[in-house]
């Protein structure tokens, strides 16, 4: 009966994916029929090489739940990712990653699924290999910490979502690389526990694991974030242990109060939106470390970038933070800080500008050099026709 269920799902996935940026697909490997859902953004043309993000679906669910429910494709839209959605094999009649722990008995290498399928989408688009990315929810998270310990050097950075690592994956990490790692998890997650279970790894476990085996710095930075959403019964605390080798961060979202849930859903937590933050993170990263480090002098050097305009850091931020843009020809830009009402707040650029990569950094002052109040604020950059927006934390 299951089987028919998996059946009529794919189906259904066949009627859903007529839309030109979806693609439901299918690779061999094992000598099975491995499905996936791929979605590709307007702005990809194949003329440059672009980032891929692995999306991973909890246990007994299927990749239209994650494509849908722990949706990244208007980032994807914004950021110009290739975004794809593996869907699980059955495992006892439910749809699963082969993580070890409460699938122990699983002879499914979702491992090896996972790196033909990089290879497959790699030989028909023009993936960044330095930028590969896995997150996913629950099963999907541990299947992301499985990949970071056991095929790293397919993998720039992971982050999990109410996931952990089980035993099985603990006990066997070889990562070849320092990995960027960032993990979201409520304090009341009953499904996998904060301080872990018999299958599961305590989430503080799990990170000391990679702040030493990164380097990081050993007691994190932690800031309370807003409680945007006083009504949604969760706050929400940012560790980060920073300083690791090459640049990068070991990132910990910890949601007081949450349970198992992906972040800026109903009724999960929503003072953070976990798909933003991902990306956010993923962003700063490729295979071989921190992509944009802080501090860097603005540069007048004619590069092959486009236009973009990336995440601040540190965000959030308290006193003063760096905002990173790149233009792919000389132009008139104007760079503009804004509150969430819209109103402006700070005129950061106003100048022509060469090709190439700048930074510019606001010390949370508004054009009269009053100080700003705590809050979100959007800056916005403007060069020519292109456009773009991303929002920042102020805190205090």
């Amino acid at each position: 009966m299951k089987y028919l269920v998996i059946i009529l799902f794919l189906a259904g996935l066949s009627v859903l994916c007529f839309a030109q940026q979806t693609i439901c697909g299918s690779i061999t490997h094992d000598q099975m029929q491995r499905e996936y859902i791929l979605y590709v953004p307007a702005s990809y043309t194949g003329d440059t090489p672009v980032p891929l993000v692995l999306n991973y679906h909890g246990f007994g669910e299927y990749a239209y739940d994650q494509m849908v429910e722990r949706d990244f494709r208007s980032i994807a839209d914004s950021a110009g990712f290739i975004l794809v959605h593996p869907q699980g094999a059955l495992f006892q009649g439910s749809t699963h990653w082969n993580v070890g722990g409460c699938c122990v008995g699983s002879n499914i290498d979702d491992v090896g699924f996972t790196e033909a399928l990089i290879d497959s989408l790699s030989a028909e688009f023009n993936i960044d290999p330095d930028r590969v990315f896995s997150t996913g929810m629950s099963n999907g998270g541990f299947m992301s910490f499985l990949l970071a310990s056991q095929l790293s050097e397919r993998i720039a950075a992971i982050a999990s979502v109410t996931g952990s690592m089980t035993p099985e994956t603990y006990n066997n990490s070889y990562p070849q690389h320092p990995i960027p790692i960032l993990q979201m998890h409520g304090t009341s997650d009953s499904i996998v526990p904060y301080n872990g279970i018999l299958w599961a790894e305590s989430i503080d476990d799990v990170l000391q694991y990679w702040v030493d085996y990164n380097n990081c710095n050993a007691t994190p930075t932690i800031t309370a974030l807003p409680d945007l959403d006083p009504n949604d019964g969760s706050t929400v605390e940012l560790h980060v242990y920073d300083e690791g080798d090459n640049g990068v961060s070991v990132v910990h979202y910890k949601i007081i109060g949450a349970g198992h849930t992906w972040p800026g859903n109903s009724g999960a937590n929503r003072d953070i939106d976990a798909s933003e933050e991902i990306w956010n993170f993923f962003s700063r990263y490729d295979i071989n470390g921190l992509i944009i480090p802080v501090g860097i002098e603005d540069s007048n050097e004619i590069t092959s970038v486009g236009f973009e305009l990336f995440h601040n850091y540190p965000n959030p931020f308290n006193p003063e933070t760096t905002i990173y843009y790149s233009l792919k020809e000389n132009s008139q830009v104007t760079l503009n800080v804004y509150n969430i009402k819209g109103q402006l707040m700070k005129i950061l650029v106003n100048e022509s500008k060469p090709a190439g990569e700048h930074t510019v950094i606001w010390e949370g002052r508004d054009d009269k050099g009053k100080p700003v109040s705590s809050g979100v604020y959007f800056y916005k950059l403007k060069a020519g026709n292109d456009e773009k927006i991303k929002k920042m934390v102020l805190l205090k």
